[in-house]
């Protein structure tokens, strides 16, 4: 399955913040969200990832103090990106080898999406559950 086929049922909403945006509103705004990570960007380009991840080594490092300091100051500066025509596969081994759970989509140049390791799994089970099914109903048939 390719990246593509994950955003047209999943969507592409993206949901961002500013790097000057105090860690206290960014943390407000991913549980008003609901999801793990914001994309930063700064004059409509993608500067960062803050995730739950950054947050806790956040307070881990500087205590409530960090809640008064910005989105730039915690957030993950080396964003990994993903492209519309890539596999499942080709995603799971760089959220792997890298450690990472959100990969924002870029299509020309252009943020058109995210994609969280949930979605990832989502779709394996999926395609796994598919190609069962698929082999039931050959051996029923044979």
């Amino acid at each position: 399955m390719l990246v593509t086929e994950i955003l047209k049922d999943k969507g592409s909403a993206v949901f961002s913040i500013a790097p000057d945006l105090t860690l206290a509103k960014a943390c407000a705004e991913l549980e008003f969200r609901r999801v793990g990570a914001l994309i930063v960007c700064d004059g409509g380009q993608v500067v960062g990832v803050l995730s739950e991840r950054d947050v806790v080594r956040a307070v881990a490092r500087d205590g409530q103090a960090c809640l008064t300091r910005t989105v730039a100051d915690y957030m993950t500066r080396d964003v990994v990106f993903a492209e519309p025509a890539e596999t499942v596969a080709v995603l799971m081994e760089r959220m792997t080898d890298r450690r990472i759970r959100h990969l924002p989509i870029l299509k020309d140049g252009r943020l058109s999406g995210v994609i969280s390791i949930g979605d990832v799994v989502k779709c394996q089970i999926a395609e796994a559950t598919n190609e069962a099914e698929s082999l039931r109903t050959y051996i029923a048939a044979g």
